[in-house]
């Protein structure tokens, strides 16, 4: 009896066992909890750090359905004490910036679906609404006094022409507008006939313009004319304004013209206000590609470029606390480069610039108290890391590691705060001494992945056939067992000058995912990625198909290679570029067992025309369609020009409203497949861009990759 009661404790405590090992595992719906660190601002005196936190919730209009919310929290940075959530509007809050004394925050909200300025008060109360700008109003910036604000506000080129305060004289641009027919914008000039299609020409364009503000036609001028979702016939110019916070008032137009403008900050002493913009007053603003740095008193008086040259860009200005310094990117105009990172006197000239050889690109800059450092962000070997510029020795030091990413961060003194994601946790928040020693995490958003069982990578490498290290990470099933043979999906990062790593954000639960599904995961940095200098991130130029995919298959074929990866069952997937990677893949090579691309560019002469990243052609290909060497090059370089030689099971994805890359091209790739009686499935999501996997509809999110998990387990799953 009780050897049988034995038998039944051990059984119990088995399925037990099981029943936890099965639960632990990441699962689709786990998406929802994941919660992101963000937009992270200390107080002047650095005692104090706000931050935003998104989250995922459930929509009040459908159980089905769930949506981003964004909230803003503060916590004390001794370290002691849980985060305090400061907002809680449905409408959420982002980008606080603390006020010169420390006692206020400025933060942004969207109403009635323009984003405005709120300010909210340490002391109690509810936020206050700042502005009601009918043109919206971003990117806050204090006075040195606290006293003003500055802000940005995009303006399109039909209400600059309909503004008398922003446009006085209603002037026209001084650069023509390429409308056919008029050669200096005369168009533009206000008609005030009455409409009649059968009236005088004055008349009938009258009518013809009527038609166009009601949505019965769009016409077409501009070179630029597609966005993220949509086409459009309008200009957008992104111009600086300032408020008043102590009074009620208008806010006053800084910035002036049919220009755009990047970034704008007050200089230390308040005097003045620095900006990057392109001011180019005889180029259409969709073909000049330059970036100059200007600066002008708090009025936008005394306008004057200190930083410009053709054909470069000029961007990034941040200026030191006490005015010392004035710290910029330069870099070549429409080419695969990248920038340099120079720093000059504030009340210098070119003559006196110091240019700082790093071989990554460079963001986020941050300068220290005493001014005797700039810190930045910079992709590097898999992670995105936080370094150290000393400018007296010139000399950069990377202060955390490439195995996690760094994705916001702010330092004041001795104190240093940011948000990291790793393998063992999507997003946290840490604070760290100024060389980001004796890190503390002092947020516990994402704690709920302790109980779950993960997959972490390996990291390896290899030389490719021109000389280049290309680092490479396998990950092995969640529940992996020694002497069972595993599936493996080679997945990989678009771009093409992306970079992934155990620090990649956006792909953490993708990876999960799939690991505990029971597949083996390798992905790669191919040949031009980025974080790997500039020879690296040239490796592709002409050679988008080819050579990168030799890359990313030599690592599967060293993860094949490895005794537990079952080489009858190879899935491969991508999105964006890797979505074209994947196609060229399977149509140059049959080992895979079934593939998925998503959102990806199949024609690269389809994609210069229907695609708003439309620029990677001349970039990589040196020149256009039409031209004859081009052409034969973009037709090699082309999937589409394969598409016979496809025989994988084939899943294709695309957003109805993608204009990054277009959504032709999937039509056709599909259609021809289908043509050719080829096993392919094409998934459409309606209303979603090229940015569905990231912050596209969750419901799509989830539908995508759940999508692609029973797509593939079609082909490999024992039948």
């Amino acid at each position: 009896m009780k050897k049988i009661i034995f038998t039944f404790l051990v059984l119990l405590l088995f399925q037990n066992t099981i029943a936890q090992n099965e639960s632990d595992k990441i699962e689709l719906t786990d998406l929802l909890k994941i919660k992101t660190v963000g937009n992270i601002n200390l107080s002047p005196d650095g005692s104090k750090l706000a931050f935003t936190v998104k989250s995922i919730e459930t929509d009040e209009k459908s159980v089905l359905d769930y949506k981003f919310k964004t909230q803003i929290y503060m916590a004390s940075t001794t370290g002691e004490g849980t985060p305090i959530q400061l907002t809680n509007s449905k409408e959420g809050a982002s980008n606080p910036v603390w006020s010169p004394e420390g006692k206020q925050l400025v933060f942004t909200r969207t109403v009635d679906e323009k984003s405005q300025l709120f300010l909210l008060s340490l002391s109690g109360g509810e936020a206050k609404q700042l502005t009601k700008f009918k043109y919206g109003a971003s990117n806050p910036k204090w006075s040195p006094d606290g006293n003003k604000l500055l802000f940005s506000a995009a303006i399109s080129l039909s209400e600059m022409m309909k503004d008398s305060t922003l446009n006085p004289n209603y002037s026209v641009p001084t650069w023509s507008l390429e409308k056919p027919g008029f050669d200096k914008n005369e168009h533009l000039i206000p008609n005030k006939s009455k409409g009649n299609p059968d009236g005088s020409m004055a008349e009938i364009r009258a009518y013809l313009n009527q038609n166009a503000i009601d949505k019965k036609a769009i016409v077409l001028d501009k070179l630029n004319f597609q966005n993220e979702s949509n086409i459009s016939s309008d200009m957008n110019f992104n111009h600086y304004f300032e408020i008043n916070v102590t009074k009620e008032s208008s806010p006053a137009m800084i910035t002036k013209g049919f220009y755009n403008f990047s970034s704008a900050d007050y200089t230390p002493d308040g005097k003045q206000i620095i900006f990057s913009g392109d001011v180019d007053t005889s180029e259409n603003q969709d073909r000049s590609l330059e970036s100059e740095i200007f600066i002008s008193d708090t009025d936008g008086s005394n306008f004057k470029m200190i930083l410009g040259e053709k054909g470069k860009q000029y961007t990034n200005a941040k200026i030191s606390p006490k005015g010392k310094w004035i710290a910029f990117l330069v870099g070549k105009v429409s080419y695969v480069s990248i920038p340099t990172l120079e720093v000059m006197p504030f009340n210098g000239t070119s003559k006196d610039i110091i240019s700082i050889p790093y071989d990554r690109n460079k963001n986020n800059f941050v300068w220290s108290q005493n001014e005797a450092y700039l810190y930045f962000t910079s992709q590097a070997n898999g992670g995105t890391i936080i370094n150290r510029l000393d400018i007296k020795t010139k000399k950069i030091t990377p202060l955390t590691k490439t195995d996690s990413g760094i994705s916001s961060f702010d330092i004041v003194n001795s104190v240093l705060a940011y948000s990291k994601s790793q393998v063992s946790n999507p997003s946290e928040l840490y604070l760290a001494n100024a060389e980001a020693k004796n890190e503390k995490k002092i947020s516990n958003y994402n704690d709920w992945v302790l109980s779950k069982k993960l997959s972490f990578p390996e990291k390896k490498s290899f030389v490719n056939d021109l000389g280049l290290t290309v680092e490479y990470w396998v990950m092995k099933p969640t529940n992996f067992k020694e002497g069972t043979k595993y599936p493996v999906l080679l997945e990989m990062h678009g771009g093409p000058a992306a970079m992934w790593g155990p620090g990649e954000e956006s792909m953490w639960h993708e990876f999960q995912y799939f690991c505990s599904k029971g597949y083996g995961i390798v992905y790669a940095n191919p040949r031009g990625s980025g974080g790997y200098g500039l020879d690296f991130l040239q490796g592709n130029i002409n050679d988008w198909g080819k050579g990168p995919a030799s890359d990313v298959l030599t690592a599967l074929d060293k993860t094949v290679d490895l005794s537990w990866a079952d080489s009858s069952k190879l899935m491969i997937t991508g999105g964006s570029y890797a979505g074209y990677l994947t196609a060229w893949i399977i149509s140059h090579d049959k080992r895979f067992k079934v593939a998925c691309a998503q959102r990806g560019v199949y024609d690269l002469t389809t994609f210069f025309g229907e695609g708003n990243a439309w620029r990677l052609v001349p970039n990589y290909f040196g020149g256009y369609p039409w031209e004859p060497k081009v052409k034969e090059t973009l037709t090699r370089e082309s999937p589409f020009t394969y598409v016979e030689n496809i025989t994988t099971p084939f899943i294709i994805f695309h957003g109805a409203n993608d204009r990054r890359t277009g959504f032709v091209q999937g039509e056709m790739m599909y259609r021809s497949l289908k043509v050719l009686g080829r096993p392919v499935e094409y998934v459409v999501h309606p209303g979603a861009t090229h940015e569905i996997t990231r912050a596209g509809d969750n419901r799509q999110r989830m539908d995508q990759m759940l999508r692609t998990y029973e797509f593939f387990e079609r082909w490999i799953s024992e039948k």
